[in-house]
């Protein structure tokens, strides 16, 4: 794999700090000065999303209204570049803009730079900002990926003297071929504080902006909770450089949300439904996400082939699910729905067609692992995600029982999942011969985040599928433990390209592997 590095100034700074050199020098008169106020300016970096082996999302951000121009080149001087004229980025979007690039070569280094220019006739454009990725391979080569989650969570914000977001810049050493981000992108509910006192008497000091300062509850508030990481010198470095594949759950709205979700007395908003608008709405301007197209343009759930021995499948528990309630129903029906019927067909459909030695689904949430979310009225406990406690599988579980039934009986091979939402970092094994639960193959899910945000757990395993905890870091019952006491973590997996073998590491903020195995494909 290249090491090319895209410089820090470049990378990071944007048209901000790029603008003096651009210019040849200082500035001089009004004239000038005039100049350079026409000029749009891109701050907020670019990124790279669903990359394939022939098309690749890229996103940007301009700071008014100004068409989006995009170069690449296979060289790294920009030689013989292909200039392509992207959309205008308006109010409308929050001046965010995307290009999908088509026709790209397989396996190659992509080098690019974006642009913005102007509405006014003969105003320079933005100093560009710069980016690489590679495509997926066309034949078999060594595939390396990461996952995690959770960023910005609990109050922990962009704290410049403890170094940002530094699990960013470690995943960024890493070389990955892409970054798989599990959901709670931004954390709408938490409000960010100046300042958090530490247990050991210390001040966490925060970059603190307007729309952080409260929940989110109008489209501006919920594009600056975007905006807010997108400061983060690290995590714009990181965007440069590593292709992304984003996925939601709960905190791109509130924590836990569902259809039947009470928002708390910091709302003045208290339906749900108009949280979720506004919060779709910014999610989709600031994702690199591939639009899914007309007939369902909100659409989160899509796959990712990369190459001969990878397809991902990344997964939306967010937006098809009933009500969060006790989760026991002895039925299926409105109330158990998860994932939803389509993204179930969706998903088994694409894993019978799958020829990738690997079929990863990437998930927001983990399955076995019980998730509370308070009481009803009648004092029986509520739960967020698939587990409800040990026994037969009821309510959410019965769909998830019947997608692992299915897979049993397609005789599917070589599937994982990988999730964050937890706030620690896991490997588990599910058997069926531990389960209440017996129709279905063994297989593995492999946890870890978060990625900026407190740390918290371990939750209780649920029976119903035969969990086995065969590894797990997390704080040990504590709750919000804060970044510098180190509970930040991403899971990395690499894919030889001759064998196909499948080695996973779960790692920390300073990029040590603290659990590692390898797999061996199951062949026939």
């Amino acid at each position: 794999m290249s090491t090319l590095r895209i410089p820090r100034r470049a990378a990071l700074l944007g048209a901000a700090g790029l603008a003096a050199g651009s210019q040849g020098g200082l500035l001089h008169g009004p004239a000038a000065i005039a100049a350079e106020a026409a000029r749009p300016r891109a701050e907020w970096g670019a990124a790279t999303g669903d990359v394939t082996a022939d098309r690749a999302l890229i996103w940007s951000r301009a700071d008014r209204t100004a068409r989006m121009i995009v170069e690449w080149s296979t060289d790294e001087g920009m030689r013989n570049a292909t200039r392509l004229r992207g959309p205008w980025a308006t109010e409308a979007s929050d001046f965010t803009a995307r290009l999908d690039l088509g026709g790209l070569p397989a396996d190659a280094e992509i080098f690019y730079r974006v642009s913005f220019a102007g509405p006014d006739a003969g105003a320079p454009l933005s100093a560009p900002v710069l980016g690489r990725f590679r495509t997926a391979p066309a034949a078999r080569r060594d595939v390396r990926f990461l996952w995690s989650g959770d960023t910005a969570g609990q109050g922990w914000g962009i704290n410049e003297d403890w170094g940002g977001y530094r699990c960013y810049e470690t995943m960024r050493k890493t070389g990955a071929d892409f970054f798989i981000h599990c959901g709670d992108t931004i954390y709408a509910d938490s409000p960010i504080p100046a300042e958090i006192k530490l247990p050991d008497g210390r001040l966490w000091k925060n970059l603190v902006t307007p729309e952080v300062a409260k929940v989110a509850e109008t489209l501006a508030e919920f594009r600056g909770r975007h905006r807010y990481n997108l400061m983060d010198r690290n995590l714009r470095a990181f965007h440069a450089e590593v292709p992304q594949l984003w996925m939601w759950d709960d905190h791109e709205v509130t924590n836990n949300w569902s259809d039947s979700k009470l928002l708390d007395g910091r709302y003045a908003e208290t339906r749900i439904a108009q949280l979720q608008a506004m919060a779709t709405r910014a999610f989709l301007d600031y994702a690199p996400m591939r639009p899914h197209g007309a007939e369902e343009p909100e659409r989160v759930y899509r796959k990712i082939g990369y190459g001969p021995h990878l397809d991902v499948f990344a997964l939306d528990m967010r937006s098809y699910r009933g009500p969060n309630g006790p989760n026991r129903e002895e039925q299926a029906g409105p109330e158990t729905a998860f994932l939803g019927r389509e993204q179930i067909r969706w998903l088994l459909a694409g894993l019978l067609e799958s020829r990738a030695t690997w079929k990863v689904i990437a998930a927001d949430m983990p399955i076995g692992l019980q998730v509370p979310d308070g009481k009803d009225a009648a004092g029986r406990p509520i739960f967020e995600a698939v587990a409800n406690g040990d026994g037969p599988a009821l309510g959410r579980e019965i769909e998830i029982a019947g997608l692992l039934s299915a897979i049993k009986a397609a005789k599917l091979r070589n599937i994982v999942w990988v999730t964050a939402d937890v706030h620690y970092t896991a490997a588990h094994r599910y058997d069926p011969a531990r389960a209440r639960y017996r129709d279905f193959a063994p297989f593995w899910e492999f946890v870890s985040g978060p990625l900026h945000a407190g740390g918290f757990g371990p939750n209780p395993p649920d029976d119903t599928f035969g969990l086995e905890v065969v590894w797990q870091k997390a704080p040990d019952g504590r709750i919000n433990v804060s970044p510098v006491e180190g509970g930040q973590f991403f899971g990395e997996a690499a894919i030889e390209g001759r064998s196909g073998a499948l080695t996973v590491m779960l790692k920390d903020l300073a990029g040590e592997t603290l659990w590692q195995r390898s797999f061996e494909p199951e062949r026939g």
